[in-house]
Parts: structure tokens; sequence; C-alpha cells
């Protein structure tokens, strides 16, 4: 690798730098404090700097968004103490979701064959009633379809299948997943 010819490419943060700065230094700092358990007021700091955030959402401290302009979160999601979402490009969570403690999603990532270490990027959607466990990973251009389960330290680098569940490091699927209840309706949210 030569590290010292790397470059971002075409690739931009997606936000002015005064709303980076702002976020590094005041809202991130906010956002992430144990000082501040209410989740009402940090998903109105996520709206504040842009995020797309329904209702019913529960934050636990020591959540790291990198850009709220860049995460729709639909309804009655759950996000576990010390969950990373490192979104340098969109994810999406759609409605019912828990992302547990410790949990970390990234849609980015360098591609090792390149000599300059080239940055590759690809969006993250977390479909309905899905579940993310503690200290799983979730890779770049990874759909986890509606009601999958990604196991605890399991590592998801493809797509996982609707009401499967994955375990293990590269995730395989081990089981579907059975509901108690007998419906089980598609939630979509606006694009």
């Amino acid at each position: 690798m030569r590290l010292d010819q790397y470059t971002v490419g075409q690739y931009t943060p997606g936000a002015p730098y005064i709303k980076q700065l702002l976020w590094y230094f005041l809202g991130q700092p906010l956002f992430r404090s144990y000082w501040l358990p209410i989740s009402g007021l940090k998903v109105r700091l996520l709206r504040l700097f842009g995020a797309q955030v329904g209702k019913g959402v529960r934050v636990k401290p020591g959540v790291n968004i990198k850009f709220p302009w860049r995460i729709v979160i639909g309804n009655y999601v759950w996000l576990g103490e010390q969950v990373w979402l490192d979104n340098v490009v969109k994810i999406r969570i759609d409605d019912h979701v828990c992302i547990s403690q410790g949990a970390y999603l990234g849609t980015g990532n360098h591609d090792w064959r390149d000599p300059n270490f080239a940055l590759r990027l690809s969006p993250i959607h977390l479909e309905s009633r899905s579940w993310v466990g503690a200290k799983a990973i979730v890779g770049p251009g990874v759909t986890m379809g509606q009601g999958a389960v990604l196991c605890l330290g399991s590592v998801a680098g493809k797509t996982l299948e609707p009401m499967t569940i994955y375990a293990g490091n590269p995730a395989r699927p081990v089981k579907t997943r059975q509901m108690n209840k007998t419906e089980f309706e598609p939630v979509t949210l606006p694009m």
C-alpha cells in the first residue's frame, strides 16, 4: 500500500463544513453523553442535525453516530449502549428494529487490492423487525431482511434473508425465525 498517495476521490461528508464542526464539537458529545440519558432529547438533537427519526425511538447512552444527516430511523427502534453507526454513507433502519449494545454498522472500507487503499462505500439497510445482536458487526452493502436476526458477536458481510437467524464469522444461517404471533405483515417506510 501507498498511504501517502491515498485520496477520498469523489467522496464528501454530505454537509457544510460548519455543520460538521457543530456536530463534532457540540452535537456528538451531547448525544453520546451518559449525562444526557433521555432518549427524547437525543432524538431531537439528531433531527436538528438532519436525521430522519420516527416516533418511539429509544437511544441508550454511549451511542455514536458519525453523520446524522445520513441516517433514516423508523418508528420504535432501539439503539443499545455503545452502538456505533459508522455511516459515511446512508444507513436506513426500518420500524421495530433492535440494535443491541456494542454493535457496529460500518458503511465503508478500503480496497486491500488497490495500491492506494481506495475507499469503498455502500449503504446498509435494516428491514423491519430485524435484530442486530450485542457486539455484532454489519458491513457495507448489507441488507438485513425483514425479521432477520444476527446473533451475538456475529459478522454480516452479505445480505441476510428475511426471518432467518444467522450466527458466526462470517454469519451463516442457523435456522428459521419463528414468531409466536401468527401475523407478520411487512412494514415499509417512504424513501
